[in-house]
């Protein structure tokens, strides 16, 4: 999505981080900045700072980093275009109609392949209330489910023949261009389009806003894949998405309960638990778990099938989710194998005893590896068991939080509190250890950590300058663009130098020149960075000239580099560069640098 510098910058200006940052991330205000814990990793200790001066965001802890508009990308999970319509309907700013001919094309596309699904869903729904839809409905009524949940959840039928909705679409006005890119048909040279989904009860995916993005498809009979969903697209992708949390997102009862399965989510929901929703057809995503996270839930709960592969999903899950930020429990399905045949079983209010009965999900971890240690009456079985809840007990940072589940487990596994603490020191001195010997030793990364060296003077520099407007006049005349021998580097300086000089200088405005995370992340390091050994004007002063020699020696080195040294006219230019680069960095020495 295009728009103008000017109109970036005003819906930018028109909406203050601070306010926009605090309705999401509690901030305490210390001194000149505004600290919370970050919103995307999981910390103790505050490390996200927002400078309401440079309107800039930016975590000491992951280098997250940014202005309002890249939080809001990220933090809401946002297209550019998207990010701009929210936050200007939010200071009351009419954007204007896209006058950029690629940006409207890329965004007719999205919105035809919107319309696309729409119409498939609308095909299935209607399909499913046909005599062509009977078996489907007949599937769907067995699993108990009534018709106002059918319709809630827009469920559908694909028929026999998978002709008829390439049909319908064409005759909606669909090009079978797009009838392939929304992910509803394949192309092949012998048979043309053909629809991957028949004979299956449909369930339309849908995203956080409610439009159509895919589908699954449940098959009538035995015929395999089971269950089918849509192809990723350019509007499905299965990492960032959740079936069912267009609906869960507005529960308000401050959790979630996390499903395997289309049909666990939808008799739950009828149940009465709005707050379900579950992974589509793929593990449960680190990306997943940060969109949860923005809706800050109490707690997130695992209800997985009780066999071995959802005891197995568990298991990994729960490590995403602390990573994350997120709480979690377990809740139990025995005798049962899953939610649906729970609630069919015992009903709503069973479910919710088990609610609120659920497992810490450290000691469902525990409790498993126990169950997997074998006879504890075998000592070395049981000393295995203990170093294993030793190992679980590390990933606690917080000595507070550690040594209360140190204490609870031993209290529960009858283990004396203090040579358990003693295995816990020795098992985090082991995996430290370990990290450290399998830390990479490549020429790649030795080359990649040179690199980082050689940029670090030009940050440094750019950091100095943003904190210190000041001191460019006294060296602008030593600098110039193609010193920066890194190109983002290179881009800030220009266009930071260009607002030095008319007296303005905009932080937040140099971050939207950029829309890749990774850049921002750049630009915002830039901004906030502090330089260690600084104490006093004269370590300024001092600092800024040993930068700029580096800068400018860098600078020379790679104009050298690129030179044709068999070429008498390229190895004039560079003697005529090195006398140039030598008296400059004489005049540098002698700088007096006021601050």
């Amino acid at each position: 999505m295009y728009y103008s510098d000017d109109i970036i910058e005003e819906v930018r200006s028109a909406n203050n981080i601070v306010d926009v940052v605090g309705s999401y991330v509690r901030l305490q205000k210390k001194g000149a900045n505004y600290w919370g814990l970050c919103p995307f990793h999981n910390e103790k200790t505050p490390s996200f700072s927002v400078h309401e001066g440079k309107q800039i965001y930016h975590c000491f802890g992951c280098n997250a980093g940014g202005n309002v508009i890249s939080f809001m990308m990220n933090y809401e999970n946002m297209t550019f275009g998207e990010a701009m319509k929210a936050l200007a309907e939010r200071a009351g700013i009419a954007l204007p109609e896209v006058n950029d001919e690629e940006a409207k094309r890329r965004n007719s596309k999205r919105e035809r392949l919107l319309e696309c699904n729409k119409a498939a869903a609308k095909f299935f729904y209607f399909n499913l209330r046909s005599p062509h839809g009977e078996i489907g409905m007949r599937y769907l009524k067995g699993r108990g489910l009534s018709n106002e949940t059918i319709h809630k959840f827009g469920l559908g039928f694909a028929g026999k023949n998978s002709g008829e909705l390439i049909s319908y679409l064409r005759k909606e006005g669909f090009e079978d261009r797009e009838i392939v890119e929304a992910g509803l048909a394949s192309h092949n040279e012998r048979d043309g389009l053909s629809n991957p989904f028949w004979n299956r009860v449909m369930y339309p995916i849908q995203d956080q806003g409610g439009r159509v993005i895919g589908f699954g498809g449940r098959v009538m009979g035995d015929a395999k894949p089971k269950y089918l969903n849509s192809q990723e697209t350019l509007i499905f992708d299965k990492k960032r998405n959740l079936y069912g949390l267009n609906f869960a997102r507005t529960s308000r009862v401050g959790n979630f309960i996390m499903c395997e399965g289309y049909m666990d989510v939808i008799a739950l929901h009828q149940a009465g638990f709005s707050q379900a929703m579950a992974s589509l057809g793929t593990a449960f995503t680190v990306e997943q778990a940060q969109i949860l996270k923005k809706y800050k839930p109490e707690v997130v709960y695992l209800a997985y099938d009780s066999d071995g592969a959802g005891v197995k999903a568990a298991l990994r899950n729960i490590g995403i989710l602390r990573d994350t930020g997120l709480n979690c429990k377990i809740i139990n399905m025995r005798p049962q194998k899953d939610p649906d045949e729970f609630i069919k079983a015992n009903g709503a209010d069973e479910f919710q005893k088990r609610i609120d009965n659920a497992e810490n999900s450290f000691f469902f971890e525990v409790r498993i590896a126990e169950e997997e240690a074998g006879d504890m009456k075998d000592p070395a079985v049981k000393t295995a068991f203990h170093k294993e809840i030793a190992k679980k007990l590390c990933v606690f940072t917080d000595e507070v939080e550690r040594n209360n589940y140190l204490e609870a487990v031993c209290d529960k596994y009858h283990i004396s509190f203090d040579a358990m603490k003693k295995l816990v020191i020795n098992t985090a001195a082991d995996v430290d250890r370990e990290k450290v010997y399998q830390a990479p030793k490549s020429g790649i990364n030795r080359r990649e950590r040179i690199k980082d060296r050689e940029k670090l003077p030009q940050r440094t520099l750019l950091t100095l300058i943003s904190d210190n407007p000041e001191i460019y006049p006294q060296i602008k005349k030593y600098l110039s663009i193609e010193d920066f021998t890194d190109e983002i580097y290179a881009q800030i300086a220009k266009r930071m130098f260009d607002d030095l000089e008319s007296g303005n200088m905009n932080p937040a405005a140099i971050v939207s020149m950029y829309t890749e995370a990774e850049e921002q992340r750049i630009v915002s390091e830039v901004f906030n960075s502090e330089i260690p050994n600084i104490d006093s004007p004269e370590d300024t002063a001092k600092a800024i000239k040993d930068v700029l020699i580096a800068v400018k020696n860098a600078g020379f080195e790679k104009f050298s580099s690129e030179i044709d040294m068999t070429d008498a006219a390229s190895l004039n230019a560079v003697v005529t560069a090195r006398l140039k680069r030598d008296s400059e960095l004489s005049e540098i020495q002698k700088l007096n640098i006021r601050l």
